[in-house]
Parts: C-alpha cells; structure tokens; sequence
C-alpha cells in the first residue's frame, strides 16, 4: 500500500456492511492494521446490529443509524508519530455488524425414532421433522457465547447444535402431551409451540430466539401404517357377513363351470314356479284344456342346494373358485390331492381336501375300466 494510500485512509474511514449472502449472521468489518480512525462514521443498515470490541473487550452495541466514533485510541497524530511502529497504532479496535433479520426455511428433524406411549396403541415408535425460524435478539451475548472472534460466523455453524435442541425438547413434549397418535396431525401447530417455548429459555442464553416452528409430518413406521391401513379398510367395508357374501355372489359369477350350474338350478326352478303358477288347468293338443280331476294339492318341492365353489392355494397364490364337477377333473388329472389346501365360504380357515367330507368322496370314487378295443 502506497503512502498516499495510507494517508488517504487515515482522514477518511467509513465503516458499513451490505450482505450479499443468506447465511451469515456475523461479519467482521476489515481495516488495515484494525485501526478505527478518530471521527470515523458508522453506518448501520435495518437488519442490521453493530459490536464495538476496544482492545479487546466489547464496548458497545449500536442499533440501527448513523454515529461518529470519537475514540481516542487512534487519533491520526498518534499514528503519524509512531514511525517506529511502521505507521500501525498499538491500539486497535474492532467492529462486528450482526445480522438481526430472521434466517427462515431451516430444517430439522429426528435422526432416529422417539418412542412414546400412546393411550391407544401403547408404545410406540414416531419420526417428525419441519422447519423453522431463528434470528440474533441479542448481538452482544451471541458474540460473547457463540462468536468469538471468528471474522465471518455463517448460519450452518450452529444449525446443527440448534437442532439437536429442537428434537431433544420435540421428544420430552410428545412424551408428555399425552396426545394418540391418530390426534397429532390435527395438533401439530400446538405441538409446534410446546416445543418453540420449552426451547426459549436455552437459545436466550446463546442471544437467540426461535420465531416460528413448524412440524411438517409425524409418522409411524412402515409396519405399523400397514396394519393402521388395514383397520380402516375394515371400518370402510362395514357389516363384514355381508362383504363376503357379495364377494362370493361375485366369485360364483366368474367362474364358467360355477356360473352355468347356478342359471341351470335357477332354469328349473323358474320352470317348476311357472308350473306350478298354470295350477291344475293343464294344456291338451288343439289348444283346449281338460277339466282339472279332483286331486289334492301338491307342495311345492324344495329350491335346489346351492352348489359349493372352491379355491384352491398353491406356492403362496390362490387359484379359483372351482365347481365341484372342476375339482372331480383335476383329481382324476392329479392336479387335486388330499393334500391340496382347498376353502368354500362359510369354511373355518383352510383345509386339506382329504379332511373335506364333500371333496374327500373324489379320491375313493375311481373310474369305470375301459371299454375293450373294438
């Protein structure tokens, strides 16, 4: 540096700080040698806090505005008469600006599971995360605990302490809310203050404050939401008799064998309820009718049984429904043993088809030996 340069700096020193990034929070204002000039102006921007640090200690914070720093640690003659020390004051003063704005969309969240009891479901095991909210309420206690004399102090510096403190607290409040499970997605701005406050008193220690907290999700693991699914498939399928009958209504539909047996039952039926619906006046050639002779009312016979279908379970897949016409062919084929896992509705879980007292009869019963060549 030039000595008109030297010069130059020593009647005019301006000290002010524009961020030009999102993540600094501490900036230490640059000098040559630290030196602040006697007169200096200081320049103080919205957002903005400044810590005045003399041989070093902190002297003063200074809000938002304009001042003139009439210390006299430096005046210009004291620097030009110290020729011995190379134009550099032995003195030396410092100035940190301090970003007060709020530094937003920082997240957080739970490395591993928190275990609570749920009056519900007992204990069990949640992840959260969210994000939230941080700014600097007081300049000279953060520069004091946190700061230090670090020339450039960024947000990702403390982030991570910041949120170890969030989920500690986060998991002391869910341990305590007494909240189930099913309620604390309806709860989770409350939740999110609970846990803003109880981590107030800590953060102000450091010279911060957390405006805003959020909590994004709370789940449960994988499993446990697997079987929450199936309890509400349950609840959405209501009177579970009659599902299975529609089920089976829908299942002896598509099924080929199944289906042309039930319209030949229901063929003959209709046929006997339209006989039965002429009464005794009976039809003779020539389109007349005879006289009904004297005979006493027959009872109508009995609707036909309803025909079993069956499924059949093999290597983790089930097959089916079947007829039983279907199952007699594939234990003459030997797709159907006795060992074979079959079930019908209205059967107790599944059974082997030896243990099936309809099934059983197609395995004793063998077939006629064949006709001899011709």
């Amino acid at each position: 540096m030039g000595i008109l340069d030297f010069l130059t700096g020593e009647f005019i020193d301006v000290i002010h700080w524009t961020d030009d990034t999102r993540d600094t929070m501490v900036w230490r204002f640059e000098r040559h040698g630290h030196e602040i000039k006697y007169g200096a102006k200081l320049t103080v921007r919205e957002g903005q806090a400044a810590v005045f640090v003399h041989e070093g200690q902190l002297a003063d914070v200074f809000t938002p505005g304009l001042y003139m720093l009439e210390t006299n640690n430096m005046p210009i003659l004291t620097t030009l008469q110290h020729w011995d020390h190379g134009f550099q004051s032995p003195f030396k003063s410092e100035v940190y600006f301090v970003n007060t704005t709020r530094f937003s969309d920082l997240k957080w969240g739970t490395k591993n599971p928190i275990i609570a009891r749920d009056p519900e479901f007992g204990p069990v095991r949640l992840r959260a995360f969210g994000t939230y909210t941080i700014k600097v309420s007081d300049p000279a206690r953060f520069m004091t605990e946190i700061v230090g004399t670090d020339g450039e102090f960024t947000m990702d510096e403390i982030s991570y302490q910041i949120r170890n403190i969030i989920v500690q607290e986060f998991s002391r409040t869910i341990a305590r809310s007494g909240i189930p499970v099913l309620d604390m997605a309806a709860n989770t701005r409350e939740l999110g203050q609970l846990v803003a406050k109880d981590i107030a008193p800590t953060l102000t220690a450091y010279g911060l404050e957390i405006p805003e907290l959020y909590i994004e999700n709370i789940s449960l693991p994988e499993a446990v939401e697997k079987v929450m699914d199936k309890r509400t498939s349950m609840g959405v399928v209501g009177n579970l008799a009659n599902y299975m009958q529609f089920q089976t209504a829908e299942a002896m539909g598509q099924a080929g064998a199944a289906g042309a047996a039930m319209q030949t039952g229901l063929g003959a039926g209709l046929g006997m309820q339209i006989g039965a619906q002429m009464g005794p006046w009976g039809a003779i050639p020539g389109g007349h009718q005879q006289a009904p002779a004297p005979q006493a009312a027959a009872a109508p016979p009995p609707p036909p049984p309803a025909e079993h279908v069956w499924h059949i379970a093999e290597n983790g897949a089930t097959k089916g429904p079947f007829s039983k016409a279907s199952m007699g062919r594939m234990a003459v084929d030997g797709g159907l043993t006795r060992e074979t896992l079959v079930w019908t509705p209205g059967q107790d879980g599944w059974l082997k088809a030896g243990e099936v007292t309809e099934l059983a009869q197609l395995f004793t019963i063998m077939p006629p030996p064949p006709p001899p060549a011709a």
